[in-house]
């Protein structure tokens, strides 16, 4: 009978230890993170997350800057005015080398978004295709021109010289111009290339990018955008980033799977209007990957960008600390 007692005390006495412990847990405390993001794709796949947010259903709360280009939020981050910035992966080595390491990415948030488009005719069937032709296009000196470089070199096409590019500074310029003519080639990123076919009567998409430069069979992906935290925020708020890539591989998540109630969020977030967006996010290539897969996918597109003109990612191919793989 006493051996009964003693166990039974004991099994009380375990069970008291165990919710002490239970309330000695301390709950997590919200951390707000100042959120930036580029008024195209790489917002659009927060969109879920920023709505979530205004209603109370995050870990975090998050006051979100968006703007045109990475120049004008690059600053805010370095200054210490942003926590965690969405911008173009190359940009993000750049910012890496000119910081000594002040900069972590993230993840790979966004996926090749460039297309060739032709109106009034169907000449343009694989990138060979293009020897001879002049595109209208966007993004000289950034992705689009890399990335376009690159595929046509595999093509043993030359940029300038066998394939005649003219850069124009946004994509409604190319539209404009598209609209005069009877025929007309033009390289633009979604979702313009839906906004574009809103308006021009017989705009077709004639080449994915990215499934051009898939079929290379490389070890990289054509990647447009990533994540990057201030390295201080990341050390001082790990438990906070965690939440964050949670929360915001969730949001891609439902972009990728719920296009019309995505699209909704995106109009709110004055990026485009909704009807447009519903069609255009399928083809945004949204994503959330980290960790390993992240550095294999980035690290193999930037050598690819550092061996074709090295200041594109500044000069030198990011460490490995350029990658926050293991937290």
């Amino acid at each position: 009978m006493k051996k009964i007692i003693s166990l039974l005390l004991a099994f009380v006495l375990a069970l008291s230890l165990a919710a002490c412990g239970a309330q000695k847990e301390e709950p997590y405390a919200s951390v707000n993170i100042r959120l930036g993001g580029l008024k195209g794709p790489t917002s659009m796949g927060m969109a879920k997350l920023l709505d979530d947010a205004e209603k109370g259903l995050t870990a975090n709360t998050y006051d979100f800057t968006m703007a045109p280009s990475a120049g004008e939020l690059t600053p805010q981050l370095i200054k210490g005015e942003l926590d965690i910035l969405a911008l173009p992966v190359n940009v993000a080595a750049i910012l890496y080398n000119q910081t000594q390491g002040a900069v972590e990415l993230l993840a790979a948030s966004t996926l090749g978004v460039l297309y060739i488009t032709e109106k009034g005719g169907n000449t343009v069937t694989d990138v060979k295709s293009l020897a001879g032709k002049t595109l209208y296009a966007t993004g000289k000196g950034a992705t689009p021109e890399y990335a376009l470089t690159y595929l046509l070199a595999q093509s043993g096409l030359t940029l300038g010289k066998d394939v005649t590019v003219e850069w124009k500074s946004e994509p409604s310029e190319i539209v404009a111009l598209m609209a005069q003519e009877e025929h007309s080639i033009a390289m633009l990123p979604q979702p313009f290339v839906t906004v574009a076919q809103g308006k021009l009567e017989g705009l077709c998409v004639a080449l994915d990018l990215s499934a051009e430069w898939d079929k290379l069979g490389l070890d990289s992906r054509l990647i447009t955008a990533g994540l990057l935290v201030r390295r201080a925020f990341a050390e001082e708020h790990p438990e906070a980033v965690a939440k964050f890539l949670e929360e915001y591989a969730a949001s891609t998540d439902y972009a990728n799977t719920h296009a019309a109630e995505t699209a909704v969020l995106v109009e709110k977030l004055d990026i485009v209007k909704a009807a447009v967006a519903e069609k255009a996010l399928p083809g945004c290539n949204l994503v959330c990957i980290t960790g390993d897969a992240m550095k294999a996918a980035v690290s193999g597109y930037l050598q690819t960008l550092y061996d074709l003109k090295p200041e594109a990612v500044g000069g030198a191919m990011p460490t490995d600390g350029f990658y926050r793989t293991d937290k």
